[in-house]
């Protein structure tokens, strides 16, 4: 993700989870723009979670996933990419051009259809 920003130019400001944890206000922001409501996919995989957990995030309340992420911030798929309308979280090249400014795309797709008239 980080070499994608950089390529297309996108300014971001680098967060490392693992050696400076997300704060409790920070968990609450990233959990607020999440728009399916499921959290599944904040994870980076279910068989991560240690076998005597028998945790369903699903059922957490909000408090108790954000101790859960507090406590144990490897559990977290990365990268988180946010800004102030939308978030993504784990990297995919076709999603993350929504964070590209709108000139930017539109630049793109005209590319895209003057090769596509041309072949």
């Amino acid at each position: 993700a980080r070499a994608w920003l950089k390529k297309h130019d996108v300014p971001f400001k680098e967060h490392n989870i693992m050696t400076s944890p997300l704060s409790k206000q920070e968990l609450t922001s990233i959990l607020a723009l999440t728009e399916n409501g499921t959290r599944r996919h904040y994870f980076n995989s279910f068989k991560n979670f240690p076998k005597n957990w028998n945790v369903d995030v699903e059922d957490l309340s909000i408090s108790a996933l954000i101790r859960l992420i507090e406590e144990n911030p490897s559990l977290l798929r990365r990268p988180i990419i946010l800004d102030n309308k939308r978030m993504q979280i784990g990297f995919n090249e076709d999603e993350i051009r929504a964070f590209l400014p709108r000139s930017y795309r539109k630049q793109e797709l005209r590319s895209a259809t003057l090769r596509a008239e041309i072949n």
